[in-house]
């Protein structure tokens, strides 16, 4: 019982390495502990399930706060489901023990591990649309490691942590530290240097961009009484900044269906063309012939900088159809009965049409953005595929009005710098109460807006030219390697047997 309540508390402890925390340093350390008992134990699948526990239980514990407080349900039940949940996340670690002890012998660890998890952790990125939260590389961005995320994306730095954990339980068991001194001192001083190379150089001019988030509460956002006062007061936090080139509102911000909007959306269409700036907003869309909804960002103003007028029209192309529904938020898997069972399975706007997976950049003002929409920015491999050549900046908008005070807001925030590293290219985060944010092509925040309160941010930002490898690669090169570290270690298994 103490080996597990141990391993349960070596998982709640990760929690500390991401942000809003951001203790790097804890993440060798308590995966390691995490690979040293399960060196120890027998029982690997019942090990690592109790790590999992620990790990999804505290850190995504702000899932608790949107069901307990907006979900409806009573506190037992929104225990219960985050109970079900995070048993369901902690079976892709105990997935992964249960293969390498029944199929790896110990000495080959530092090898094996890092690619079974590289392949497990695709699988959790994957099944049911993916849920790759607090995947392992992202607690890394304060820290020497983040110099290869430029390289091998989070997932790669993933891959690496695990082989250094690894090796350092093996050396513990064995007595025996030059090997994991060797490969430790490797990495931290590859990140380092790496930390210095300029993949990427920003372009010689700049662009001035706004984001509004208007804070609006989550028990606000779809009263229809309150419709009009939102969308007056995106209107007049917006009034004093249209001398930028792109202003941006975040999800959902003017909170009717578009069709039942389109005299507002006309009117902003034609002010933002008049002061020669563009619009991307939020809102949802209902085709009541396909009776499906989607969760939109479409372009408003001019859509190039040469125009004279503004281009909106009702379903026109310049939009974004999002791709990543967040389950039982956006769409309700067993819809017909699990709707019936209590309130959250019921709450407005939650049973949206998935948009096509590639789909074209948005285009405002001349400037190229490639979208993202609130949970879609934990998807790496989406986002690659939707650069092009001409991509000036990433833009992910959310509402994270549904995660309160936790540290659910900081986490997403995280994300989304780790993509700006990965791929050298800007990131504009704009958001309905926090954390509305501009982050530099190398994952640094440049500016950013407190959470909880109505404001406008404002910056002069220039794009960049050139490609980050990651960009130009994404895995491939870890695909390629784990094939290969698999089928050696296979071989050797084989010979073992002769």
């Amino acid at each position: 019982m103490l080996h597990y309540i141990g391993v349960i508390l070596l998982g709640a402890l990760l929690t500390f390495a991401y942000a809003p925390f951001s203790l790097w340093f804890l993440t060798p350390v308590l995966l390691a502990g995490f690979f040293y008992r399960l060196l120890l134990t027998k029982s690997g699948f019942k090990t690592a399930f109790a790590f999992g526990l620990g790990w999804f239980g505290a850190g995504i514990s702000w899932v608790h706060v949107s069901i307990a407080d907006f979900g409806g349900l009573p506190l037992v039940g929104s225990l219960g489901l985050m109970i079900l949940l995070c048993s369901f996340l902690a079976l892709y670690p105990a997935l992964f023990a249960f293969i390498l002890k029944k199929y790896c012998q110990p000495r080959y660890w530092p090898l094996a591990a890092p690619f079974i998890w590289f392949l497990i952790e695709f699988i959790r990125s994957w099944l049911f649309t993916g849920f790759p939260w607090l995947s392992i590389g992202y607690s890394q961005l304060s820290g020497p490691l983040s110099g290869w995320m430029p390289v091998i994306g989070e997932t790669g730095v993933s891959v690496l942590m695990v082989a250094l954990c690894a090796s350092i339980a093996l050396s513990i068991k064995q007595k025996a530290y030059l090997p994991s001194i060797a490969l430790g001192s490797i990495l931290l001083i590859g990140g380092w240097a790496l930390n210095s190379v300029n993949w990427v150089s920003p372009k010689p001019n700049t662009v001035s961009i706004a984001m509004v988030q208007g804070n609006i509460k989550q028990e606000m956002r779809w009263a229809p009484e309150e419709e009009a006062p939102t969308m007056e007061k995106y209107r007049k936090l917006t009034e004093s900044h249209w001398q930028n080139q792109l202003i941006i509102w975040p999800e959902a911000a003017i909170p009717r269906l578009e069709s039942t909007a389109e005299s507002f959306l006309y009117d902003l269409d034609m002010q933002a063309a008049s002061n020669d700036s563009g619009l991307i907003t939020g809102i949802v869309n209902y085709d009541y012939d396909s009776r499906q909804a989607f969760n939109n960002l479409i372009a408003l103003g001019k859509k190039d900088s040469a125009d004279t007028q503004g281009q909106y029209h009702y379903l026109h192309s310049n939009r974004y159809d999002k791709h990543h529904l967040l389950p039982f938020g956006e769409f309700i898997p067993f819809e017909s009965w699990l709707r019936k069972l209590a309130p959250i399975f019921d709450l407005p706007m939650s049973s949206f049409t998935r948009g096509d997976y590639l789909q074209a950049n948005l285009i405002s003002n001349g400037i190229n953005l490639a979208p993202a929409i609130c949970f879609e920015i934990a998807f790496p491999r989406q986002i690659s595929a939707n650069l092009t050549p001409e991509t000036d900046f990433i833009i992910t908008v959310s509402n994270d009005a549904w995660f309160g005070h936790s540290h659910g807001p900081d986490q997403h925030l995280e994300i989304a710098q780790v993509r700006a590293k990965e791929f050298g290219l800007p990131v504009l985060r704009a958001t309905n109460n926090g954390i509305t944010a501009f982050i530099g092509y190398d994952g640094k925040i440049i500016n950013q807006l407190p959470q909880f309160q109505a404001g406008v941010l404002s910056a002069e930002l220039a794009s960049t030219s050139g490609y980050t490898p990651y960009r130009q690669w994404g895995d491939l090169p870890l695909w390629i390697l784990s094939l290969i570290a698999l089928g050696w270690l296979w071989r050797e298994k084989t010979k073992s047997r002769k």
